[in-house]
């Protein structure tokens, strides 16, 4: 099959979480079954020259009457997989990340930059002469995605299928409905049954209202947000289309997340040979500022800092963290109140807390094969790589049993003879610190060994996801066009 992917994010290109290693892992796995992928992604500053293999651009006129915009074919570094850079340097040439600036503030014309994403992706599934290739399906991926199926549904004539993957139904892109017209949807769209939600104009909506089919990231969370405490006020639309819609887990890149071969870490080890494992966690210690000392349990996060993640269930659990001479190591950013609440905790307790602000990938790779507990306590997950990666660097996760910690994580009291990790039902302090306790209780005995063994044991390549992308994919193909 020739399947487009279209998605704000690309790693190594540009990555803010999961999205990016997703939308550089999936291709990677359907090229190895077969089919001809590539990859849609805006030109956001910097990211065409970190391309390899770039070709001559396809001009695509001025689709959204706000300037000029080509496509450049070009290959994505360590992989090959074929990408289209979207260039319009009106909206994309500009310092700050991918969805706001320095500051963290929204870009007040975030409809017109993933709009025009959108719209690219329509002219190449609908008029793909230009490139010398077509697709015969769509994926398009999270709200910034979410216009092409309603584009496709505009064109009217025979089009590609259309599939739809949710990765946070928290972000909806909602925008103001005046603005319908900059991006080209005629006002009859806003309405229940179509862009409408809640007053707003949504992106999300339109991708879950038009594509032929939906995809979320795992099982699990496919049946929360079909109730009304994880739906976001989308629970109905999502359970008329439960037929079709599917939780498909999300892999890892066992190529890139392998301690065995890892260029991020100081040593390299594998289940058989831990003593590199001993090695990284001194040096992160170390590169920490923390009490050097093999014997202390460490607790990793790598996160956002935000309410979902379950940040001040781990502020509520600091006394039983020091008081057990353990030590946490947090990297990440987000809410003004966790930083400023994990920066004073280094402060005070050097020896114990170590925190760093922002996004740092060679270190997310250190904290992960240093740590001996990896801490992903949130409120709701709609799959989660963290768990997937700590599993495999021999970090014991302790999550909260919802959505993909759910699917992933097997409680060790609970299924002694196959648990990985730690995991807890209620979003409460007192649960967390019991999971926590609980891992304490296991480290340094024989049981902490065997969990750790069984958790290096797990495969999570992406091999079996890929197979069920292909699945969904030939089903879409096989039904007539939807039309609305």
């Amino acid at each position: 099959m020739r399947v487009l992917m279209v998605a704000s994010e690309l790693f190594p290109l540009v990555k803010t979480g999961g999205l990016a290693d997703v939308a550089a892992a999936l291709p990677r796995a359907l090229e190895r079954r077969g089919h001809d992928v590539r990859v849609l992604v805006p030109g956001y500053r910097g990211v065409l020259e970190r391309t390899e293999g770039r070709l001559q651009p396809v001009p695509l006129g001025d689709p959204l009457g706000v300037g000029n915009a080509e496509l450049v074919p070009a290959r994505l570094p360590g992989s090959g997989t074929r990408i289209y850079v979207l260039r319009c340097p009106a909206l994309y040439d500009r310092n700050g990340g991918p969805y706001g600036d320095a500051q963290g503030m929204d870009w007040s014309d975030n409809h017109l930059r993933f709009g025009m994403l959108a719209k690219a992706a329509t002219i190449v599934a609908v008029a793909g002469a230009p490139l010398g290739w077509s697709p015969q399906v769509v994926h398009a991926h999270d709200w910034q995605a979410g216009l092409v199926p309603a584009y496709l549904q505009l064109w009217g004539g025979a089009r590609p299928a259309t599939i739809f993957t949710i990765h946070n139904l928290a972000f909806a892109g909602r925008f103001h409905p005046m603005l319908m017209a900059a991006v080209g949807l005629p006002h009859s769209l806003y309405a229940a049954h179509g862009v409408e939600l809640y007053g707003a104009m949504s992106f999300l909506k339109a991708g879950l209202y038009y594509s032929d089919r939906l995809t979320t990231v795992s099982p699990t969370y496919a049946r929360e947000i079909q109730t009304a405490e994880y739906g976001e006020g989308l629970q109905g639309l999502l359970s008329a289309r439960a037929p079709h819609l599917h939780g498909i887990i999300n892999g890892i890149d066992e190529d890139v997340w392998d301690p065995a071969r890892d260029a991020a870490l100081p040593a390299t080890y594998d289940r058989a040979h831990l003593e590199g494992k001993v090695k990284i966690k001194l040096a992160l210690q170390r590169e920490l500022g923390l009490r050097q000392d093999p014997r202390a349990p460490i607790f990793g996060m790598v996160s956002r800092l935000t309410g979902q993640k379950g940040v001040d269930l781990i502020l509520g659990n600091m006394r039983l963290l020091l008081q057990s001479g353990a030590q946490l190591v947090v990297l990440g950013s987000g809410a003004g109140g966790y930083e400023l609440a994990l920066g004073e905790a280094a402060r005070q307790h050097p020896q114990q807390v170590g925190y760093r602000r922002g996004y740092d990938e060679p270190l997310s790779h250190r904290i992960m094969a240093g740590s001996d507990f990896i801490l992903v306590p949130s409120r709701f997950e709609p799959c989660g790589l963290t768990q997937l990666y700590a599993q495999r660097y021999g970090a014991l996760p302790i999550v909260r049993e919802t959505g993909g910690l759910a699917d992933t994580v097997l409680d060790s009291w609970a299924y002694p003879m196959h648990g990985t990790g730690f995991s807890f039902r209620d979003a409460t302090n007192w649960a967390m610190g019991n999971a926590m306790w609980r891992g304490l209780q296991a480290w340094g005995t024989p049981r902490y060994a065997e969990l750790q063994q069984r958790a290096m044991r797990r495969s999570f390549g992406w091999d079996p996801s890929a197979a069920a992308y292909e699945q969904v994919y030939l089903d879409a193909l096989m039904e007539p066009i939807r039309k609305l």
